[in-house]
């Protein structure tokens, strides 16, 4: 009966989300109470379970994703996004052009949430195609695999922080393994498949195509290739400071993702703002348009909160693990299962993400499971085949002016290496890391 109400309050939720088009965190909200009088909850402990939901997921998620949506702004607006792909396509040159635009994709992707690194690299990729006259798809379908395996996989992106709140993993071994995954996902899914696209009709409208800010008007190479990697190399260097002074206090802190991020905003808002003489005043807007941009993501991770906490609290998170533990599944495909299921019926990674999180938090805190490996496999499979009910799935098909058999052999086959082979990375991981 348990699994029966579990199954039912998911695909409540994909049928509004879905079919009658609700606002994603109003669905969690009220999917959240109907659990709550399913499950046994006393009326009166529904809502203040799920306020307590709320408050302990963004309590520790707000400042990271907040300060990232900040930190991706001023790196596009500023100009040293174009700095880094001007940079990558000169080493290059023209024949390996896709690898620099995935590369490119990549060190944009760290610190860009996907739905903004898409609009600001995809005229990129066409001022590229353009100039050089290349084609569109297979040339600039690796860049958006490489946002997309950064979006799935690596912190501070909403979902994958998210989960490591929800699962207690750590964000920096989880950064750490994620940067393992995305190299075999970024070959399969980027310039390895690509090669098949190349006779892909795709006509892309000039209106997209940037005008180029010029070299005296973007940051310095140096200056941009740092400032936008700092929060990796600030997180990998913590962990690597943990690693070797374990007992010490000052390492936590200077490790801890949220002083990370502090950090990396005062940086970069003196290297790539005021000292390129942008106004703070101008500064200050575009933090304001970045938070605007966030909202609704900042909602929707709320309202997982609240439904997990609710499920938490009138213990079937806990049921749930007990009866999972003996079935003849590995947790780490379970995970990986369920994301993907809920991928395919409502669209959104997050969503998939986050509600496949609140059902194996119970099962890995009581099995042997590495807790960031969860992490990555639930985030491989709430990529699995984007389609029509992604808004990524019709960006890609409007900004490429593609058939929606093409974007199917392109776009959705491409989420589906990627899903795939960050399952397996897992597995592997798993057999060495356990």
């Amino acid at each position: 009966m348990t699994f029966l109400l579990i199954f039912l309050c998911i695909a409540l939720l994909i049928i509004l989300i879905s079919w009658l088009k609700l606002n994603a965190f109003l669905a969690f909200l009220f999917v959240s109470i109907i659990a709550g009088f399913l499950f046994g909850l006393p009326a009166t402990a529904i809502i203040p379970s799920i306020e307590k939901g709320i408050g302990n997921m963004m309590g520790a998620l707000i400042i990271i994703i907040t300060l990232g949506a900040m930190f991706g702004k001023i790196i596009a607006e500023s100009g040293a996004v174009e700095q880094i792909a001007s940079q990558m396509i000169r080493y290059f040159g023209t024949k390996y052009v896709h690898w620099a635009l995935m590369i490119t994709g990549f060190v944009m992707g760290i610190s860009l949430f996907y739905g903004v690194g898409f609009v600001l690299v995809v005229p990129l990729i066409f001022s590229v195609t353009y100039q050089y006259k290349l084609p569109a798809v297979a040339t600039g379908l690796p860049m958006l695999a490489a946002l997309s395996v950064t979006h799935g996989f690596l912190p501070p992106h909403p979902a994958p922080t998210a989960l490591v709140q929800q699962l207690h993993g750590s964000i920096t071994t989880t950064l750490l393994y994620g940067l393992i995954l995305a190299i075999p996902a970024l070959l399969l899914a980027g310039p390895l498949f690509c090669r098949y696209l190349r006779k892909i009709p795709s006509s892309p409208l000039e209106s997209f195509i940037p005008k180029p800010m010029g070299e005296g008007v973007m940051p310095g190479k140096f200056n941009s290739f740092v400032t936008a990697l700092l929060p990796v190399l600030m997180l990998m260097a913590g962990a690597a400071l943990k690693w070797q002074f374990p007992d010490a206090v000052w390492t936590g802190f200077v490790s801890n993702a949220s002083f990370v991020m502090i950090f990396c905003i005062i940086v970069a808002t003196l290297s790539l703002g005021y000292f390129q003489g942008i106004s703070m005043r101008k500064i200050a807007d575009m933090y304001g348009a970045a938070i605007k941009d966030i909202a609704i993501i900042l909602l929707v991770i709320a309202g997982a909160g609240a439904l997990n906490q609710v499920l938490a609290d009138s213990g079937v998170s806990a049921a749930i693990a007990r009866s999972i533990h003996h079935w003849p599944i590995h947790p780490l495909i379970l995970g990986w299962l369920m994301a993907a299921i809920i991928r395919l019926a409502v669209g959104s990674a997050t969503i998939a993400g986050l509600t496949a999180a609140g059902f194996m938090a119970p099962l890995t805190l009581h099995s042997q499971i590495n807790p960031n490996l969860m992490v990555l496999s639930i985030g491989a499979g709430s990529l699995f085949f984007s389609h029509v009910n992604d808004s990524g799935f019709w960006l890609f098909k409007e900004y490429f002016n593609l058939t929606m058999k093409d974007t199917f052999k392109s776009w959705s086959v491409m989420e589906t290496i990627v899903s795939v082979t960050g399952l397996a990375g897992v597995f592997i991981l798993h057999l060495i890391v356990k």
